[in-house]
């Protein structure tokens, strides 16, 4: 008997995506038991064990990992063949987006009007979380993400640059001094998010060449938001994107400092998606060209 190699790995990229065999079979109209044995068949077929079992959760293995990225891959190249054919190649489906808190304030939520009235069929969850998530873990479709990229099994597409700079009250900067260098700093009271970082400091041009100066302050936090919120009460200095601060600095309740050092310090943003080459569902790569195209992160914090 022929094996159903298409509905088997429909099956298991399922098991991950809802993160366990009895949400698959319910979803495959299966028993868990079916789950079960098919997930074991494939594996056996393979030679490899796809996930490491527990009483409480199913956790991929690397092997597990690299058959779901290329699966989802193999799926997505199907459905847009059928699509194609049928000439109904509409992007539908259920899309679980995650962002940080101030991408999904500023641009996020305003643009999800506008693409649900464009892509009626897709139905979207949105995740604001400043914590660098684990999106197999999540389940999520795609990952906003701002700052430098580690090495990574996900692919990226960039959707802008954010202007960053440092900013302080004005009352903090009459009671404290404004810095004139960034050596200044050592002086201040610095606000820092309190995730790890690929370097430390905040990075300024001095004599032509980038320096990162300033290490952990007296108080920290987990996203950008809170640590403008703490500037406007007199707290310290941040280093926050102009696009968060733009309405502050224009209404008085913070000044940026050191802009000579800072003129070309930017954060590049990019939309993180499971899979390999180009490989991804019709509604995660429409998603993805609605950002890069209505996105405008600019120190006119524009978005149309």
């Amino acid at each position: 008997m022929e094996t159903n190699r298409f509905g088997e790995l429909e099956v298991f990229i399922q098991v991950v995506k809802s993160g366990s065999f009895s949400s698959a079979a319910r979803h495959h109209s299966m028993t868990p038991s079916a789950v079960s044995k098919l997930i074991s068949r494939l594996e056996t077929r393979l030679g490899s064990r796809l996930f490491n079992r527990s009483t409480r959760k199913l956790q991929l293995t690397p092997e597990g990992q690299f058959f779901y990225q290329r699966g989802i891959g193999i799926l997505s190249d199907l459905h847009d063949a059928e699509n194609g054919a049928s000439r109904q190649a509409t992007p539908s489906g259920h899309l679980r987006i995650n962002a940080n808190v101030t991408f999904g304030h500023h641009f996020l939520i305003p643009l999800l009007p506008i693409f649900s009235s464009l892509y009626p069929d897709i139905t979207l969850e949105t995740v604001l979380t400043d914590t660098v998530v684990d999106m197999l873990d999540t389940r999520a479709d795609i990952a906003v993400r701002a700052g430098p990229l580690k090495d990574s099994s996900l692919r990226a597409r960039k959707i802008g640059s954010a202007k960053m700079a440092i900013v302080a009250s004005p009352q903090y900067l009459a009671q404290r001094g404004t810095p004139a260098h960034p050596h200044d700093l050592e002086k201040h009271s610095l606000l820092h998010v309190n995730y790890a970082r690929s370097t430390s400091g905040w990075p300024f041009i001095i004599d032509g060449e980038v320096v990162h100066i300033g290490g952990p302050g007296a108080l920290s936090a987990s996203d950008g938001e809170t640590l403008r919120l703490l500037a406007i009460q007199h707290a310290g200095l941040t280093r926050q994107a102009m696009f968060r601060v733009k309405d502050d600095i224009e209404q008085g309740r913070l000044q940026t400092v050191l802009d000579n050092y800072t003129a070309d310090d930017r954060e590049d943003i990019h939309a993180m998606f499971l899979g390999q080459g180009q490989h991804m569902p019709l509604r995660v790569r429409a998603f993805i060209d609605f950002l890069v195209e209505h996105v405008r992160l600019d120190e006119e914090c524009m978005w149309k």
